[in-house]
């Protein structure tokens, strides 16, 4: 176990955001997170965290996975005090990191996402999980299913992949899984380019439009200039920023700024 005190950090708002399907709480203080073929669990009270696991995990993976090297204090303080509404949210998502998630994991799972709430989207995803991907002990004894590879998931059926519960965006994965195996998309080679032409690429992709490009960007690219707009943030846009969202202010952290719009709408509504 690794104890480590921070600030700008809160497992339960991270949690909740929406920008991972495989964290969930597991008890009072204590959660759950399975990221790849990865494991962890990890307790917070207040400001100090504890991380079962490792130090060589933690060093190697779940400081990059949380964005432990980023000082969160530098976006809060971004936030123009004019602005009463980002103000608010900011103050109440304060303990929201940008998860710097597995690329392949952050792919799938949002052309899963579509028009689809986070329930049953991580009811799919685990689906999935324990019917292609590998069983796995983590280093305390726990039993848990890792992310199916492109490899595992591409010798599915529509059919089964239709079992998970995935309905219609079964052959949005099916034909993702299949372009990766057949070396007709390289998800890795996104890593080389900047926000624009990774965006480009990903639209490429089969069911994937404007919001799911963006969230891969953010969460799995770790853009930080993406915005995902969806029906809560257009909301918000249209309410608060009739003259558009002051892009130019927060060009290099609007990924950061919507996560905490994001999270204020699924708080205070």
């Amino acid at each position: 176990m690794l104890t480590i005190e921070m600030d700008n950090f809160d497992l339960g708002q991270i949690c909740r955001s929406g920008q991972c399907f495989r964290m969930e709480q597991i008890g009072e203080n204590r959660y759950r997170v399975i990221a790849g073929d990865m494991y962890l669990e990890l307790t917070q009270e207040k400001g100090i965290v504890n991380f079962f696991c490792p130090e060589l995990d933690f060093v190697v993976f779940w400081i990059r996975y949380f964005d432990l090297d980023c000082d969160y204090g530098k976006y809060i303080n971004r936030i123009n005090p004019r602005d009463k509404y980002l103000k608010a949210a900011g103050e109440m998502g304060s303990g929201i990191r940008i998860l710097q998630q597995d690329l392949w994991e952050v792919i799938i799972s949002f052309l899963i996402s579509q028009q689809n709430n986070i329930t049953r989207i991580k009811k799919c995803i685990e689906n999935i999980c324990r019917e292609f991907g590998e069983k796995k002990i983590s280093s305390t004894g726990v039993e848990y299913y890792a992310f199916p590879t492109a490899q595992a998931l591409a010798k599915a059926t529509e059919e089964q992949l239709q079992e998970c519960n995935l309905g219609y965006r079964a052959k949005y994965v099916l034909d993702t899984a299949r372009r990766v195996v057949f070396g007709d998309f390289i998800p890795d080679k996104l890593y080389d380019m900047k926000y624009q032409s990774a965006r480009k690429e990903l639209l490429q992709l089969y069911g994937v439009g404007e919001k799911v490009a963006d969230c891969i960007c953010l969460f799995g690219l770790h853009q930080l200039e993406a915005f995902p707009v969806d029906t809560h943030i257009r909301q918000v846009l249209d309410e608060h920023y009739k003259r558009g969202f002051p892009n130019r202010r927060y060009s290099d952290c609007k990924g950061v700024m919507q996560q905490y719009i994001f999270y204020y709408e699924l708080t205070v509504s």
